[in-house]
């Protein structure tokens, strides 16, 4: 995150003694990213964070392709993946590249366990169904519909949920998830132009600090292998912490979208970009004003990206026929646009109640076979009259 936040307590100077009240020191640890020039945050700890006793059971989750070079559009049924209790199990990857994983969840059971770790990957979960707690050894951020969680790569995290009837959306970034530059001034603030701003974020809070010894499993992800690591403490020892580095929530319906007189390209919708991806929120807004604006988008050529809409509520003005949960896939080397009759529905129309995600990436995806069986096999056909 470009700015900074504190929790608890830490000596008034990095790098020094943090003695405890009971004797002893509390234990530093430099949590950042990109060596020692990214996002970063010191952490002060109860315990050695270094204790291991085991590490056994490695399971290979890397995604295999059922279609590696793809041009066909596709409409993926995202809702039908299946329910499981297991959070890490739940998670179904439908697309994929070098730069990212797409995938949907529905899981029953709250995180609890074990901790999880994705050391790969910064995480960005938007929540389309269930309300709960995301609990981190940096503090804990309630969730809800609609709230992006970002969380970067190394937190330990569990996550609690109200209810068994859950439905997420996960993007896992290779690269840090950060906001759009384009919103950003040189000092990292988001301008005053920019759809949100820093007011809008839910950080951590609520510290939970547990001086406790014993077995204690983290599953941590790293190149694709989930290896299941025993720690001889609590990994939430944390009594206090300062810095950049650490998750936040985002709701989409914070985001405050940018209208004109005519049709405006999506960029104006990105909300968090990585390497060779950006992330976009298509909320409600008002329509074009021109008196002859045409409010569907115009029929566009994917020649440098494919382009992931994941559908969460309302009705989607360019699709004739889209569901919650859906996923449509239109590959870059090819035009695509709204539907048969979506643009002439469109003119004279005044606002628009859809409320969707985009991942659009620089780099080809590849499907799955989840994606390939949850697929509607006729989709590319559907813009013939």
């Amino acid at each position: 995150m470009p700015f900074y936040h504190k929790l608890g307590r830490f000596p008034s100077k990095r790098h020094t003694t943090f003695e405890k009240e009971t004797g002893g020191y509390y234990y530093e640890q430099l949590f950042g990213t990109e060596g020692f020039s990214g996002f970063a945050s010191i952490l002060y700890h109860v315990h050695r964070p270094t204790q291991v006793k085991s590490i056994s059971n490695p399971i290979d989750l890397t995604p295999i392709a059922a279609v590696g070079k793809n041009i066909q559009s596709h409409m993926i049924r995202g809702y039908e993946v299946p329910a499981q209790d297991d959070f890490l199990d739940s998670r179904v990857i439908v697309l994929f590249n070098n730069d990212l994983n797409v995938a949907c969840a529905a899981p029953r059971k709250s995180l609890t366990s074990y901790f999880y770790k994705n050391a790969d990957a910064d995480e960005v979960i938007f929540i389309h169904k269930g309300t709960g707690k995301l609990r981190t050894l940096v503090g804990n951020i309630p969730f809800e519909y609609g709230d992006y969680l970002v969380i970067p790569r190394g937190m330990i995290y569990q996550i609690d949920f109200d209810t068994e009837d859950n439905r997420l959306f996960i993007v896992e970034s290779f690269s840090p998830v950060v906001t759009p530059r384009n919103y950003r001034n040189k000092f990292g603030q988001l301008l005053e132009h920019s759809p949100f701003c820093e007011r809008d974020f839910k950080v951590p809070s609520e510290l939970e600090t547990h001086d406790e010894k014993g077995d204690f499993v983290v599953k941590v992800k790293k190149e694709n292998i989930l290896h299941e690591i025993v720690y001889a403490t609590h990994p939430f020892d944390v009594v206090g912490w300062d810095g950049y580095n650490f998750p936040y929530a985002f709701s989409i319906h914070n985001f405050e979208p940018i209208t004109g007189r005519v049709h405006l390209p999506p960029p104006i919708h990105q909300t968090f970009e990585g390497n060779n991806f950006v992330i976009c929120s298509f909320v409600p807004r008002l329509y074009d004003y021109h008196p002859k604006a045409v409010p569907a988008p115009y029929n566009h050529s994917n020649i440098d990206s494919d382009e992931v809409l994941y559908y969460v509520d309302g009705d989607f003005m360019s699709r004739n026929h889209v569901e919650k949960g859906y996923i449509s896939l239109h590959p870059g080397g090819i035009p695509h646009g709204p539907h048969p009759g979506a643009m002439e529905r469109s003119i004279g129309q005044k606002e628009t109640g859809e409320l969707a995600v985009m991942v659009d990436t620089f780099k080809p995806l590849k499907l799955t076979q989840a994606a390939v069986d949850l697929s509607d096999k006729d989709y590319y056909k559907s813009w013939l009259e």
